[in-house]
């Protein structure tokens, strides 16, 4: 198809633009050869400046032959016309004597009566176009599809298939429990979700350059309460990590909630102060078990799963009841550092309102 198209352009706007697309090919494709040491791109650098050379050969030739046109050959017979000429040179003589005012109709119907005719005018040759205004406009037609070429990308929308992060929306919005309506201004599980996918969560766990694989956020309620006590959360997951955000607004404060650690025997317990809130760093196992998607429809038993690192916070300054939990663990069973955990929390920690006073 291209060549069909190049063979109805002229020549002088084919030609030319071989040259320039010839010549920036070849001279792109042997820097990349030297550049690289490519024997294969050389021999093709090659083949397009020499395809170049002899374009420009043609060019030259043509250039030549039009600027010093060789002398046009005469068909005619000298001989014949001279003696039609010597023949009837008498008769015309004689016409024109006898009448030397005659007219110019007079003066040629004597000399058709005379056997001589008119010898034709000779046509008026026909204007060729100019070979460098043609040359001008295919260098100005290579020029404006390069500039297309180039600022097309830049103006027209681009299909891009690369895959996005998931986003807190992409979920269907759940009706809200009735016992977020009685607990005063309480966090949703969209709302936590939005907090804690933040473009710099990665970096901040020690990873940069992951991007997150699952994003969810829900509206639950605490175990064991009868659904009467808000206890919204969400989860972000990496190919490293996964860290986990709830909510609970229980009557249950810091103190009291490290008392519990204690009585269980939990190790690794430690008290601290994070954004002016009472805060306790520990560690805990989450759960892991499968749930059978068959016709069953049954569940296999709760396993151990991996070890959770988190941090426990107020939801306000004077404890009066109610936490914030940040869990970070992965299916490798390593933990980043409890400083990038509590790194951690002062960034996401400012995003969950805190609890009002009752």
């Amino acid at each position: 198809m291209l060549g069909f198209l190049l063979r109805l352009l002229p020549f002088w706007v084919r030609e030319p633009l071989l040259i320039v697309v010839g010549s920036v090919l070849g001279v792109r494709i042997m820097y990349l050869a030297v550049h690289d040491h490519d024997r294969v791109a050389a021999g093709l650098g090659t083949v397009f400046l020499v395809f170049t050379a002899i374009r420009v050969h043609m060019v030259i030739r043509a250039l030549r032959a039009r600027r010093n046109p060789s002398p046009a050959v005469s068909g005619d017979s000298g001989g014949d016309a001279g003696e039609g000429a010597g023949g009837g040179a008498g008769l015309v003589a004689g016409a024109v004597a006898a009448q030397p005012q005659a007219p110019a109709q007079a003066q040629a119907q004597a000399q058709a009566q005379a056997g001589i005719l008119p010898r034709p005018s000779p046509a008026a040759p026909e204007k060729e176009p100019n070979a460098w205004g043609q040359a001008a406009a295919a260098l100005a037609l290579f020029g404006a599809l390069a500039l297309a070429l180039w600022a097309g990308p830049r103006f027209m929308p681009s299909e891009d298939n690369t895959p996005r992060p998931p986003s807190c929306s992409d979920g269907s919005h759940e009706e809200l429990p009735k016992v977020y309506q009685d607990t005063p201004h309480p966090v949703t599980g969209e709302e936590l979700c939005k907090v804690l996918n933040r473009a710099d969560l990665a970096e901040l766990l020690g990873t940069p350059g992951e991007t997150a694989t699952t994003v969810s956020g829900t509206n639950n309620t605490a175990p064991l309460t009868d659904e009467k006590v808000a206890q919204p959360e969400a989860s972000v997951t990496f190919d490293t990590y996964t860290v986990n955000v709830s909510a609970t607004y229980n009557e249950l404060t810091i103190d009291q909630y490290v008392k519990l650690m204690k009585f269980g025997e939990e190790t690794d317990v430690k008290r601290l102060t994070v954004l002016g809130r009472p805060a306790v760093l520990s560690s805990a196992h989450t759960m892991r078990f499968e749930i059978d998607l068959g016709s069953s429809g049954s569940g296999g038993p709760v396993e151990e799963g991996p070890l959770a690192r988190s941090v426990s916070v107020a939801l306000d300054r004077g404890d009066r009841g109610g936490y914030c939990d940040i869990s970070v663990w992965s299916t490798s069973g390593t933990l980043p550092n409890d400083s990038v955990l509590l790194e951690l929390v002062e960034k996401v920690l400012p995003g969950i309102p805190e609890r009002p006073a009752r």
